[in-house]
């Protein structure tokens, strides 16, 4: 099957996935998201990208690994245990800005930012702050969102507020979306 074909792994994935397993967190990107990521990462030379959701990084070393040495990455996180694991590995990425907050709190000091890529892997972002998180975005931006296929690790109620935002953004009229039914569901979509 195409999906199972190896990667070429970033430098840091296997050190980080360890330390992600042993950290107990499970809501990691898949390895197929994290392929797609890198690559739109690729399509966008010196831009301004944003991630939240960090969680310990392993995204966030597909992204890096898809940028340009012109680029730079905002990415957030509230938890500090989870992290403290992408510092030890990617800390040191000059290009790299690895914020502790509450995303919420975070998009409401930093609206006036703007961004060629945001992947908005956590609630805010997501399920809610959703036109805050949008008006950030240039035009000709990636907006990327996964998991929008059922999870077992969905709580309750869960697959209404995935349903309610898909057609969220597919009323909007200043988007071009494309829905895939791959890996975890993924929505990209770009800024007319």
């Amino acid at each position: 099957m195409i999906a199972e074909i190896n990667q070429i792994l970033p430098a840091y994935y296997i050190a980080i996935d360890e330390a992600t397993k042993a950290s107990g967190f499970s809501m990691a990107s898949d390895v197929l998201t994290c392929s797609l990521l890198r690559t739109l990462a690729s399509a966008k030379p010196n831009s301004n990208f944003l991630e939240l959701g960090t969680g310990t990084g392993l995204a966030t070393s597909w992204i890096l690994d898809g940028m340009d040495g012109a680029s730079t990455l905002i990415s957030i996180d509230n938890e500090p245990d989870f992290l403290r694991i992408a510092r030890v590995y990617l800390g040191n990425d000059s290009r790299l800005q690895l914020v502790q907050a509450a995303g919420e709190e975070w998009v409401a000091n930093n609206r006036y930012l703007k961004f060629d890529y945001i992947f908005a892997d956590t609630w805010p972002g997501k399920y809610f702050l959703l036109d805050e998180v949008l008006s950030m975005l240039n035009k000709g931006g990636f907006y990327i969102i996964d998991d929008m296929l059922p999870q077992p690790n969905w709580p309750d109620g869960h697959h209404e507020k995935a349903t309610d935002l898909i057609k969220l953004l597919e009323e909007r009229t200043d988007l071009f979306l494309t829905k895939q039914d791959w890996a975890t569901g993924i929505i990209i979509a770009v800024k007319k």
